[in-house]
């Protein structure tokens, strides 16, 4: 096993990951999902509706609870879901999200691709970045 293998195992460990379908009955309860995937990939593949699009670089600015650069109404009680293309680089972001005090985050299992190919809402695009 490589490094990045035993760090994608180790922030695994941390999350309760969830399903495609678990995923929409948290963001129709709410969640606010955050959709790390680079520009050309939303372009092609599209974006799931409602998600907002936080570059990774600039990810823990925006989800940092106590820091003024976070996205409005974020505190460390809302329910955040994380993903990319495959749920590899969200478990990494998830994880390190959680240590910045957000308590409810998660990844999907899977990404955008197992979200896309069981059937769930997408819309066409390449949301800016915020």
């Amino acid at each position: 096993m490589s490094a990045v293998d035993d760090e994608l195992a180790a922030a695994r460990a941390e999350l309760d990951r969830v399903t495609p379908a678990q995923a929409e009955a948290l963001r129709a309860a709410g969640a606010l999902f955050v959709d790390i995937r680079p520009l050309v990939n939303r372009a092609a593949e599209g974006e799931i509706p409602g998600s907002v699009v936080v570059e990774r670089i600039v990810l823990e600015w925006r989800l940092d609870p106590g820091n003024d650069h976070r996205l409005p109404g974020l505190t460390a009680d809302t329910p955040v879901v994380l993903l990319c293309n495959e749920g590899y680089a969200s478990s990494l972001a998830a994880r390190d999200v959680r240590r910045l005090g957000v308590r409810s985050v998660t990844d999907i299992v899977g990404g955008f691709r197992a979200w896309r190919a069981a059937g769930l809402p997408v819309r066409e695009g390449g949301t800016p970045a915020v």
